[in-house]
């Protein structure tokens, strides 16, 4: 009897760590880029060499716009990430309450982390806060939650 307890426990350990770990994951992921690390200054000595080697002939300002491009799609991108994986975890909880309400929760943590994110920045001095940024980080994962329900409403149509 007692073995069976233990058993549910570490089940249920293990299915809340896969649900909620690779999202908890990606949240730390998110605040390692919100570093110095990750600054215009840093990813444009990575970005340049690479678009100058496929574009040689670009112009200087071309180049800037690519590179300020490339790192508003990767906001975007990163927290469609999020979206998907806060949607993972929220639609498959093991509370009723979360489980139904889904997609407010998700959308919930993507706004207050991506507001949270640039507050984060305001404290970095080789990075710039942006309330501009927290728009295309809520468009990313407000995109990934619409893109979620939709693959969701299909399965369910699908099934028997």
């Amino acid at each position: 009897m007692n073995s069976v307890r233990v058993d549910s426990r570490k089940t249920k350990t293990f299915q809340r760590t896969w649900r909620y770990g690779p999202l908890l994951l990606w949240m730390v992921l998110i605040s390692f880029a919100s570093s110095s690390e990750f600054s215009a200054l840093n990813t444009s000595q990575i970005l340049r060499p690479l678009i100058l080697w496929i574009f040689p002939n670009v112009s200087e300002e071309r180049l800037a716009a690519i590179h300020f491009l490339t790192r508003k799609v990767a906001h975007f991108s990163e927290y469609a990430v999020l979206g998907i994986l806060s949607a993972r975890a929220f639609a498959s909880s093991a509370n009723d309450f979360v489980q139904r309400h889904w997609f407010q929760m998700a959308l919930l943590l993507i706004i207050c982390f991506a507001l949270l994110d640039e507050f984060h920045q305001s404290f970095v001095p080789s990075r710039t806060a942006s309330i501009y940024d927290s728009a295309i980080d809520v468009a990313g994962g407000l995109t990934a939650l619409f893109v979620f329900r939709g693959w969701q409403n299909r399965r369910l149509a699908l099934s028997p």
